[in-house]
């Protein structure tokens, strides 16, 4: 079968497929394409030096050039990365091109002005992405490594604080969420990552599982954490979620957080090589449901287990595959998943237990590791 040709204009940290393509960071928007198997990169001199040593490209080709190439076919046009697209196209015989569904939709236009053929990928344009190499692991690991340091900043501010008048009291002042995600996020720093959009969340918040939570936390609240760093060295990502409570739990409370668990350990059993995404979301909604926790939607919003199990994990926080209710797809050897059933049930809290491993043709390979306990008295 011939291989496609293949480009992209993106930065890295917008573009997965970009970073996973040549293997190198690159803050600016540039051109890298495929042909005939072989990759090529453009870029400015700023970025020259450190691409042609750094990344996986055959060949990386100096952008202020071709643009003056570009300056020289179009006299009377600005000329631009379309331009020099174009001239690529025409001196390497390459085409048509498949870009990914995000690719620009002004590019594409110019493109296709110019009369390069695009086709636009149908669906992922590196599938292969989905089953990750024994180092793709690794670097997970090391992304939940970071997810586990900033949980553990959270555990211990949770663990020293006094309790005043239902309130959290650390170091003299009212813990919000606000103070809990910073020391979160410079443990995320110290080990290594960054870590954007932190959940620390507690009571009726954390019930609106992407509420990133504000404001005061009080004792005796579910309080979600939830970190998904990105590691600086590599892009890859980590995304590990605990529950805590700082002072005594209510028997609803303990309920909630004991049928969280026992659904996340009947998904880790259900999990191999060739079992549906859907069976695996069956058999958590099977264990809350027989422990007596009912999901419904009500005017306010929903309550109980309204969100899917688990998503996969890799150069993006959220990408193939999926376990859910609706997606018919069977899990791959290879692939990585989060495991993460919650409940949520305002006024008495949401508990949120989510851990990720990789599909083996037997038990899921762990590859976070973070104690479940959880009332901090």
């Amino acid at each position: 079968m011939k291989s496609r040709d293949i480009l992209l204009y993106s930065d890295t940290a917008k573009s997965a497929d970009a970073l996973y393509f040549g293997g190198v960071n690159v803050p600016d928007p540039f051109i890298a394409l495929s042909v005939r198997g072989r990759k090529f990169a453009v870029v400015s001199a700023l970025e020259f030096g450190r691409v042609k040593r750094d990344s996986d490209f055959a060949a990386v080709l100096p952008l202020e050039s071709w643009l003056e190439k570009a300056r020289r076919a179009w006299p009377r046009q600005k000329p631009g990365p379309a331009r020099v697209i174009a001239l690529l196209s025409r001196e390497l015989k390459a085409g048509p091109f498949t870009v990914p569904e995000d690719f620009p939709a002004g590019l594409y236009k110019e493109l296709r002005d110019l009369g390069l053929p695009i086709r636009i990928s149908a669906g992922a344009l590196f599938p292969e992405r989905e089953i990750k190499s024994p180092s793709e692991a690794a670097a997970i690991r090391e992304g939940n490594r970071c997810s586990a340091a900033g949980i553990a900043a959270a555990e211990s501010v949770l663990r020293t604080c006094r309790v005043r008048a239902g309130r959290l009291i650390h170091r003299g002042s009212v813990l919000t969420s606000e103070r809990l995600k910073v020391a979160i996020e410079i443990a995320c720093i110290e080990a290594g990552s960054i870590s954007d959009s932190t959940i620390a969340a507690g009571g009726d918040q954390a019930c609106d599982p992407h509420n990133r939570g504000s404001g005061p936390l009080r004792a005796n609240q579910l309080i979600i954490v939830d970190v998904f760093p990105r590691v600086a060295a590599t892009g890859f990502y980590g995304d590990m979620t605990r529950t805590f409570l700082r002072g005594r739990a209510s028997d609803a409370q303990r309920a909630i957080v004991a049928a969280v668990r026992a659904a996340q350990l009947a998904a880790l059993a259900t999990i191999r090589a060739g079992v549906n995404g859907t069976e695996v979301h069956r058999r958590v909604s099977e264990t809350f449901v027989a422990r007596g926790f009912e999901t419904r939607r009500t005017p306010r919003g929903s309550v109980g287990f309204f969100h899917g199990t688990g998503h996969g994990v890799g150069l993006e926080v959220h990408e193939p595959p999926r376990m859910n209710a609706t997606l018919d797809y069977a899990l791959k050897k290879g692939s990585v998943v989060t495991v993460e059933p919650g409940l949520y049930y305002p006024g008495v809290g949401a508990c949120r237990i989510e851990d990720v491993v990789q599909v083996t043709g037997g038990a899921p390979r762990m590859l976070s590791r973070y104690p479940y306990a959880w009332e901090l008295r």
